[in-house]
């Protein structure tokens, strides 16, 4: 340990509630900056999950024939606006309605497949897009009706789906910059004013350093370095209550949302994902105590002389 780290943990020894002081309001900026960056991850996961998931589902007419069926299949594929293009005979969906009543035979015993319609499913590339494509889809001769298996309204209201969702999405990340801004900027100004108050009681030795031909940055270094040691521990402080928030709910959020990825369902990507969140915030965190830090020093020393 160098002298200036051993002259700034005794600083801190020496006045702990000022230290707590400080400790506290940066765990709770960083806190919340790690709540707001897995908000914003998720709304963001949600809505390309939305954008990009639902299918749409072309009920084929009766006469259909093989050949009009892959003539339409083609067309499908050369559109770019479309993917994952899959028929459906009748006895494959049959065979899906049977698996999707499998809690109740009997409703699988009386239907036969002539009931079930031949169909084409696919996806498209973006949400928005679905209006339009599923217009184009019911001009088609062969095409009997055109479903839409997105639990998220009809085909009338996908427009204003997807402008509530990232209405939603630009809600979470505005206001939570706005708010995180805030608290940074608490943070800031508290550091500021215990630097500031450390030397004050420090004035007499920093005057006998100077007498003694002690250069401003040996004189400084503990004092920057008592803010970096508050930004470190206030950081792990916010971001470990964040990441165990977070690790308790999950498995709660990942069985409510089902197949929307809010959450990395992976164990790896999950503590990936929050370590990455993690040095972002030590570099802010750092950046924010050497520069508070540094300016309350040099208007102290200024006002010093």
């Amino acid at each position: 340990m160098s002298i200036h780290t051993k002259t700034a943990v005794e600083a801190i020894k020496r006045s702990p509630f000022q230290a707590v002081s400080a400790i506290f309001v940066l765990g709770l900026t960083f806190f919340v900056a790690t709540t707001v960056a897995i908000l914003v991850y998720a709304s963001n996961m949600s809505l390309s999950y939305f954008e990009t998931r639902p299918q749409i589902i072309a009920f084929l007419k009766e006469e259909t024939t093989p050949d009009q069926v892959s003539a339409f299949q083609n067309k499908l594929t050369g559109d770019s606006r479309v993917k994952d293009i899959t028929y459906v005979p009748k006895e494959e969906a049959l065979e899906i309605y049977k698996k999707a009543t499998e809690d109740n035979p009997l409703l699988a015993e009386l239907v036969s497949p002539s009931i079930f319609p031949a169909s084409l499913e696919f996806s498209v590339t973006d949400l928005s897009l679905a209006e339009t494509v599923i217009d184009e889809v019911k001009s088609e001769a062969i095409v009997e009706q055109v479903g839409f298996t997105a639990n998220i309204g009809g085909e009338k209201s996908l427009g204003d789906v997807v402008g509530r969702l990232k209405t939603i999405s630009s809600y979470v990340r505005i206001g939570g910059i706005v708010f995180v801004a805030a608290l940074g900027i608490t943070s800031f100004l508290v550091l500021l004013v215990i630097v500031s108050m450390r030397m004050t009681a420090r004035k007499g030795e920093i005057e006998i350093l100077s007498l003694i031909g002690a250069t401003p940055a040996f004189v400084r270094s503990p004092i920057v370095m008592e803010g970096m040691i508050y930004a470190l521990i206030g950081v792990f402080a916010g971001w470990t209550t964040s990441f165990i928030l977070w690790l308790y709910v999950s498995p709660s959020l990942l069985k409510y949302f089902g197949e929307i990825p809010v959450l990395p369902k992976d164990p790896m990507s999950f503590f990936l994902l929050f370590a990455m969140i993690l040095g972002v915030e030590l570099v802010i965190g750092l950046f924010i105590a050497f520069t508070g830090s540094l300016i309350a020093v040099k208007r102290s020393l200024k006002r010093a002389k």
